[in-house]
């Protein structure tokens, strides 16, 4: 609509200059008079068909921003061959591609607070159900005995679901990027004696043996807090993978190219279909009976990438599983 009008408009007021120009012409020579209408004639022609054209480019632009705008799979405005309006496309391109990117960006967020949500409710409902049996049971008055060791299955019950509802907050807290990481040297001995701590115990009421090989000296750039967090959740999967009377072997290796710390136990090892999903979030192996939650090693993988390193894992030739952390220099 505004192009017909705007070009009746100039129509308007180019039929009125050029039969000013033509009567001056003809009252002064009629040649002259001829050449002014030719002369206008050509002008006219030329400038309608040349506004018309980019005219239309115009309307098309717009046609294709509306259906960018509407239409979630139109994501492309083509380019024109003009130059003002080959910039003016290019410029509207990138701005929508960075509405898109954010819009994308929203419902990541959401997608991610929906699936963090249902992991928890997921997660919970085990235990949750096992401590309303337990209860229960509780209920009907058994024996001293009976009810210490009832009352002992709660307790662990609890214990799992504050570990479980912990990690998830963390793992989320992690995946939303509002954690902030310190960035200071940390010594790897002084990392691995500190994510041992809590396991010592243990280790010692189950017999399993802890083999250290670690140069002194030796430090990597990271949060030390964090850190030790990831190397406990892998601590804690090999002592379960090892089970009573296992061995657990750390070692840690210095280069000009990266610092690298493994982590060996003498278990079975990872079936082969689990190994691609190890890191995965609530994978649980394709054993029925495996035990743990799929949380540890996801929220060890998210902790040790967002500080700049890698971490793999795999079976050990000579048994076991092998878990690699790398940070580059």
């Amino acid at each position: 609509m505004f192009r017909n009008r705007e070009i009746r408009q100039f129509a308007v007021w180019f039929a009125l200059i050029t039969a000013a120009s033509c009567g001056v012409g003809f009252a002064v020579r009629p040649a002259a008079g001829i050449l002014a209408l030719v002369s206008a004639l050509a002008f006219g022609t030329a400038f309608y068909v040349f506004t018309n054209a980019r005219y239309r480019s115009i309307a098309r632009i717009t046609d294709q921003i509306d259906l960018v705008l509407h239409n979630a799979d139109h994501t492309f405005i083509s380019e024109s061959d003009e130059g003002e309006l080959s910039i003016l496309q290019s410029e509207i391109t990138k701005m929508t591609l960075r509405i898109r990117e954010q819009n994308d960006a929203l419902k990541k967020e959401k997608t991610h607070l929906a699936d963090s949500l249902a992991d928890i409710a997921h997660q919970l409902r085990t235990p949750l159900t096992s401590a309303n049996l337990i209860l229960s049971l509780l209920k009907n008055n058994p024996e001293k005995e009976e009810r210490m060791a009832l009352m002992r299955e709660t307790e662990e019950l609890f214990i799992q679901m504050d570990w479980l509802i912990t990690s998830l907050l963390k793992l989320s807290r992690l995946d939303a990027g509002i954690i902030v990481f310190q960035r200071e040297p940390t010594d790897v001995d002084r990392l691995i004696r500190s994510a041992l701590r809590p396991f010592l115990i243990s280790m010692e009421l189950h017999n399993i043996q802890v083999q250290t090989d670690i140069p002194e000296g030796i430090s990597v750039f990271g949060d030390s807090d964090w850190l030790s967090e990831a190397v406990q959740n892998i601590l804690k999967n090999c002592m379960e993978s090892t089970g009573d009377n296992g061995r657990i072997q750390i070692a840690c290796e210095d280069n000009l190219l990266f610092t690298q710390i493994t982590v060996r136990d003498s278990g079975a090892g990872f079936a082969k279909e689990d190994l691609p999903h190890v890191f995965d979030r609530l994978y649980r192996g394709a054993n029925a009976n495996a035990s743990g939650y799929g949380i540890g090693l996801a929220l060890c993988k998210s902790i040790i990438i967002r500080q700049g390193g890698t971490i793999t894992a795999k079976n050990h030739p000579q048994g076991g599983a092998l878990f690699t952390i790398r940070f580059p220099k």
